[in-house]
């Protein structure tokens, strides 16, 4: 069928859609401009949806690939925003298409296209719709991202004319992802590549030195911006290193192990506790995510597939509680448009369920056990703990400071009295702003009480990465899990049911007794 051989296009234009539609409506018409974009917005997720009952997890190639020649070879600020509404929609609903295009993208150099599409919507929507210190934050995002993109093509660029130099290849010029992870570089190369890659995703995450743009772009940045920021564009860096570095670099990966640990813990330790300094309620927030990005590297560089599960789940269980802890954030600056943690007290009082909602994506941020911050954390221990008992005790600190600076901002925020006259009349929060973390704690829940379907979806392409970055596991993998080939995954009704017979392993790959079984 043509519509379903195209069927990431329809994901990845519709958004794109949705802008060109906007610029036919009439900038006054503010109602029509906020409707139209949050309908665009809403559809784009609807027509996503069936590619989580499509995708065949055990399958051992990229599902739904569209190829086509290239190089031959947010309901969340509806009444916040009141200047250049139309505007403001278009620019996240062009963002909205370069994040999805570079996800989607199986070629070096249109990934990189859309990696930069993303820079520039971003930068407006905080340079004209932030807050104090806009114009300082924008640019400083702006450059901080835009050196790590050149140093990052560089890296391509290298790997392209590599690819093209090889007699094997018979000369040919390919920007094509999925040759280049089939393919065994020179190691030398991979060491000078791994690196320009690096500055360009440990920016995007950001790793520690290099995340200093993310409290002030984070702060200054409108509530929708600094959820994206949290939710997905952070995500970016991770995916860089999950889907480029680790399968096509692998021995340089191996190499830079100690580095990365290293920016890891520092990251974990530091953002933890200069988030508990804080007085800022958004600043403190963005810093935890500083901690939090360091747990899920720590996490991938472990090397072994429980440790690669847990920061995928991590990064999923981060946008959820992260962007939830940011929409309530705006939810109260909104109300009374000062982000200073001392103005507040005994909110819970006056805003039940903000209060309420408050709590549970807290205790999500913790890693509170039958919430999805707890299966996430406990992967990335278990796998750090196999890898280093040493790197998994600076890991747990980071768990017990979240803890810490968490709690803390929650009794200094909705207990005690209500001392401040100015939060006596506060209203709660309404039907539409419930609607909008009415998902968020749905996920919340099913995350942390039954997380067998992410981490089922996860199990194939997690071995791809092991079996290129961690060969130790590759006779492990072939004892417990063989992959299906593509004739097995086509000829069986059922595919899963091939793969679940396998001999089952523990998480770490290694054969179980054969009373064990799987569960």
């Amino acid at each position: 069928m043509l519509f379903m051989s195209h069927y990431l296009s329809i994901i990845l234009f519709t958004p794109l859609a949705g802008a060109l539609l906007l610029l036919l409506i009439d900038k006054q018409n503010e109602s029509a401009i906020r409707w139209v974009a949050n309908i665009v917005a809403f559809i784009g997720f609807l027509v996503s949806v069936p590619l989580w009952f499509w995708f065949t997890p055990q399958g051992p190639d990229f599902q739904f690939v569209e190829r086509a020649p290239w190089i031959p070879s947010v309901g969340a600020e509806w009444d916040a925003i009141t200047e250049r509404v139309k505007e403001y929609y278009i620019f996240l609903l062009v963002l909205q298409t370069g994040m999805l295009g570079a996800f989607m993208s199986l070629d070096f150099l249109l990934f990189f296209l859309f990696w930069e599409v993303m820079l520039v919507p971003m930068y407006f929507l905080i340079g004209i719709w932030g807050s104090a210190n806009r114009l300082y934050s924008a640019i400083k995002f702006f450059l901080y991202t835009l050196v790590g993109s050149v140093i990052m093509l560089l890296g391509i660029l290298a790997l392209y004319f590599a690819y093209h130099n090889d007699p094997a290849n018979l000369g040919a010029y390919s920007f094509d992802i999925t040759r280049y992870q089939k393919y065994a570089f020179a190691a030398n190369l991979q060491w000078w590549v791994f690196l320009a890659f690096f500055l360009g995703f440990a920016i995007k995450v950001p790793m520690f030195p290099f995340h200093t743009w993310l409290p002030d772009a984070h702060t200054d940045a409108p509530t929708a911006g600094s959820v994206i920021l949290a939710a997905v564009l952070l995500k970016m860096g991770t995916y860089g290193f999950l889907r480029f570095s680790l399968p096509i670099l692998p021995e340089a990966s191996r190499q830079f192990v100690p580095m990365m640990v290293l920016l890891s813990i520092i990251g974990i330790v530091y953002g933890a506790l200069v988030a508990l300094a804080q007085k800022d309620w958004k600043r403190l927030v963005a810093y935890s995510s500083v901690s939090h990005m360091a747990m899920v590297m720590l996490g991938m560089f472990a090397l072994n597939p429980v440790g690669i599960t847990g920061s995928i789940i991590q990064q999923l269980n981060h946008g959820i509680s992260t962007g939830a802890l940011f929409l309530l954030v705006g939810i109260v600056y909104e109300r009374r448009h000062t982000r200073d943690i001392s103005e507040y007290g005994g909110l819970s009082k006056v805003m039940p369920v903000y209060a309420a909602v408050f709590l549970i994506m807290t205790m999500s941020s913790i890693g509170l056990p039958t919430l999805n911050g707890f299966i996430g954390e406990f992967l990335i221990l278990q796998g750090v703990f196999v890898a280093s008992k040493v790197w998994a005790a600076f890991a747990a600190s980071g768990v017990v400071l979240g803890a810490a600076y968490m709690l803390y901002l929650y009794q200094r925020t909705m207990f005690g009295k209500v001392e401040n006259p100015k939060n006596e009349r506060l209203l709660d929060l309404s039907h539409r702003e419930f609607a909008t973390f009415a998902p968020l704690l749905i996920l919340a829940v099913w995350m942390g009480i039954y997380p067998a379907p992410f981490l089922h979806r996860l199990e194939t392409s997690v071995q791809h990465i092991i079996l290129r970055v961690s060969p130790q596991y590759a006779a492990k993998y072939a004892e417990c899990n063989p992959l299906p080939t593509p004739e097995v995954v086509a000829a069986s009704s059922n595919p899963a049911a091939k793969f679940l017979s396998a001999m089952p392993c523990d998480a770490n790959g290694n054969p179980l007794p054969a009373a064990a079984g799987r569960p």
